[in-house]
C-alpha cells in the first residue's frame, strides 16, 4: 500500500470539506480512511461483471449501489473466491492510485462514495423548455444535484424573450434572465450541500432577442453570482462578424425574425464585458456538434458548470485527473508509469458510473446510455517547472501535445478493452464510431479545472500556468488563509543559492522575480507565471492539448 504524504494545507482542506464528521461537527475519519472508503466502494462495481450470472439469478434486484449492501450479495461473494480475490486486488490498486496522489477523482466521488448520498458525478446538463413545468422541473433536479456537491449547466435559449406574449394569461414574458435569477437564488441557499459554493452554467444563443442584456448581466453587482455564463456562438454569426454584417435575432417561440443586429457590436460587447468581468465565455455550437459522438441522441447545446464537458440533456459525467507532475523519472516523463496510471484511472471512472446513485431516473438512464467519463491531468505547470521548461515556450507546447496524445491513445485502448470485456456503451450502435471502435465510453477525456483536488495533491491546477510562485488563498476555508510556495521552485532556489526570505516575501506581495537582481537570468526565463504569458500563448497551449481531448478543457 502506498504511504500517504499530504501537505499541511491538504490536510486542512480534507478536514474542512471531505472527511466524515459526527453530529457535533467533529472529524471522525482520517485521510487514509477516506481513500479506503472510496477505493472499496468503487472497486465493488467490478462484482457486477465478476458475478454477472449470479446477480442475474437474484431476479428483480435493487439498484447496484443498494445491492452490494444486501446479505444475498455478500453470500455470493463469499462463495466465489476468485471474484473476491479480484475485488481485493482492485481495491488495493484504487487505494494506491489515490494515496500516491498520482490520480484523484472529482470531489463528489471523494465526498459521497460509501456514504448515504452515493452521488459521485461532477457534471450535469439539464434541459429547459419554454413552459413552467419544464423550467421548474429543471430547477428541482438542479437543487437535488446541488445538495450532493455537483454543478449543472443549462441552455436557456428556448425560453421566449422578455416582453413576448403569453397567450394563456394574456400577459407578457419576463424572459430567460428572470428565471436564471431564480435558479441562482435557489443554488445560493443550498450552497452545494454546504461543501462548496454553488456552480451553474447558463447559456444563451447569440441569436436570442435578449442576447445584449445577457452578455452584460454580470457587469452588475451581486447578480447571478452562482452562474458562469456563456454565449452560444454559431458559424453564421462568426461569418457575419468577419464580413462586418448584421445577423438576425430569432424569437424561439415563433422561430420568426425579430430584428437585425450588428454582429460586430455584439462581438465587441462580448469581448469587452469578458475582459471587464470574466463573463461571458463562448461555446461554439457547430464546432462541438461536429464532434458529437452520438448525434442521433440529440444536439450538444450546453456544458457543465466549468465548461469542460459538453453534454446532452440529462447526461452526466464523472471526472478524474492524473497528477502529471508525479510522472517523472530522471528528468523526463515516465511514460511507462503514465500508461499504467491511465489504464487504472479509466477502470476507476467506468466503475463510478455503476456505483453512482443518480439524482433522477432521467439522468440515470441517459448517463448509462453513453457512459461518458472525463479523464484529464493536473500539475502540468509544475511538471514544466521541475523540468526547467518555460510555460510559454515551443518546447512546452510540444511536450503538452505529445503527452496528451499519449494519454489519448492509452485511454482509448483502455476503454476498448473494457468494451470488449464488459460491453460497449448501450448507445454505441447509434453512435458515429461506425462499428469499428467498440468503446465502453462515448467520451474518455476532459481536462477539468481541478481547483480543490490539485490542492490536495499539492500541485498546479489543470494545464494552467501557475499564477505565482508564492501565494495565499483565503476563500477555501471560509476566512482562514492558506499559504503556498511552489515546491519545485523552492527546492531549486535553495540548491542554486538564490533563495532568501526577502525574495519569498517579495513574491508573496505580488512581486515578480524579473524585478530581482539576486535571481539569475536563466531562472527568470524558466519560472514564468500567468501574468508573463500573452493571450495567444494561453490559447496555443490549450490548442496543443485540445487536439487530443474528445470533450473539452
Amino acid at each position: 500500500m502506498s504511504k500517504l504524504k499530504l501537505s499541511d494545507n491538504a490536510i486542512k482542506i480534507l478536514e474542512k470539506r471531505y472527511l466524515k464528521k459526527d453530529s457535533s461537527g467533529k472529524v471522525i475519519e482520517k485521510p487514509e480512511d477516506l481513500f479506503k472508503r472510496v477505493a472499496d466502494n468503487i472497486a465493488l462495481a467490478d462484482a457486477k461483471y465478476l458475478l454477472k450470472e449470479e446477480i442475474a439469478g437474484l431476479g428483480d434486484s435493487p439498484e447496484y449501489f443498494e445491492l452490494v449492501k444486501t446479505k444475498q450479495f455478500q453470500g455470493l461473494l463469499r462463495k466465489n473466491k476468485k471474484a473476491k480475490k479480484q475485488l481485493e486486488k482492485t481495491e488495493k490498486e484504487f487505494y494506491n492510485l489515490m494515496t500516491s496522489l498520482d490520480f484523484l477523482p472529482n470531489s463528489p466521488t471523494l465526498f459521497n462514495a460509501g456514504r448515504s448520498l452515493q452521488q459521485l458525478a461532477a457534471c450535469f446538463v439539464l434541459p429547459v423548455e419554454d413552459n413552467l413545468d419544464s423550467i421548474f422541473k429543471a430547477l428541482h433536479y438542479a437543487a437535488r444535484i446541488s445538495k450532493t456537491g455537483s454543478g449543472t449547466g443549462f441552455n436557456f435559449s428556448r425560453l421566449r424573450p422578455k416582453n413576448d406574449v403569453i397567450e394563456s394569461v394574456t400577459g407578457f414574458s419576463s424572459g430567460p434572465l428572470s428565471f436564471m435569477k431564480i435558479f441562482d437564488a435557489v443554488t445560493e441557499q443550498i450552497k452545494l450541500g454546504g461543501l462548496r459554493r454553488g456552480a451553474l452554467m447558463g447559456i444563451l444563443r447569440v441569436d436570442h432577442p435578449d442576447i445584449e442584456e445577457f452578455v452584460t448581466i454580470k457587469a452588475r453587482k451581486n447578480v447571478l453570482e452562482n452562474f458562469n455564463i456563456s454565449v452560444a456562438i454559431t458559424d453564421n454569426f462568426i461569418k457575419a462578424v468577419q464580413k462586418n454584417k448584421s445577423y438576425d435575432l430569432i424569437n424561439p417561440r415563433t422561430q420568426e425574425k425579430v430584428k437585425e443586429e450588428s454582429a460586430e457590436k455584439i462581438f465587441d460587447l462580448i469581448c469587452e464585458t469578458a475582459h471587464k468581468t470574466g463573463d461571458p465565455g463562448v461555446i461554439f455550437l457547430n464546432r462541438i456538434n461536429n464532434d458529437n459522438p452520438t448525434p442521433k441522441l440529440g444536439l450538444l447545446e450546453a456544458t457543465d458548470s466549468c465548461g469542460e464537458q459538453p453534454l446532452l440533456p440529462y447526461e452526466s459525467a464523472n471526472l478524474g485527473s492524473i497528477n502529471i507532475s508525479n510522472m517523472m523519472k530522471k528528468g523526463n516523463i515516465n511514460f511507462n508509469k503514465l500508461k499504467n496510471t491511465v489504464h487504472k484511472a479509466i477502470h476507476f471512472l467506468d466503475n463510478v458510473i455503476d456505483a453512482n446513485n443518480y439524482a433522477t431516473t432521467d439522468i440515470d438512464n441517459m448517463t448509462k446510455a453513453t457512459r461518458k467519463i472525463g479523464l484529464g491531468i493536473m500539475g502540468f505547470a509544475d511538471l514544466l517547472i521541475a523540468l526547467h521548461i518555460p510555460y510559454n515556450s515551443d518546447e512546452a507546447m510540444q511536450l503538452g501535445k505529445i503527452t496528451m496524445s499519449f494519454i489519448r491513445n492509452i485511454a482509448d485502448s483502455a476503454s476498448l478493452e473494457l468494451g470488449l470485456r464488459r460491453g460497449t456503451f448501450p448507445a454505441w450502435g447509434e453512435s458515429d464510431y461506425g462499428g469499428d471502435f467498440p468503446f465502453r465510453n462515448a467520451c474518455r477525456l476532459s481536462i477539468a479545472p481541478t481547483g480543490t483536488i490539485s490542492m490536495i495533491a499539492d500541485t498546479s491546477s489543470g494545464i494552467e500556468p501557475t499564477f505565482s510562485l508564492v501565494w495565499s488563498k483565503s476563500n477555501i476555508l471560509e476566512g482562514k488563509t492558506l499559504y503556498y510556495v511552489n515546491k519545485f521552485f523552492e527546492t531549486t532556489a535553495k540548491k542554486e543559492g538564490f533563495y532568501s526570505d526577502d525574495l519569498m516575501e517579495h513574491l508573496a506581495r505580488g512581486g515578480s522575480i524579473k524585478d530581482r537582481t539576486d535571481v539569475p537570468d536563466w531562472a527568470k526565463n524558466v519560472y514564468v507565471t500567468a501574468p508573463d504569458i500573452s493571450p495567444s500563448e494561453h490559447v496555443n497551449m490549450q490548442a496543443a492539448f485540445q487536439d487530443s481531448v474528445d470533450a473539452g478543457i
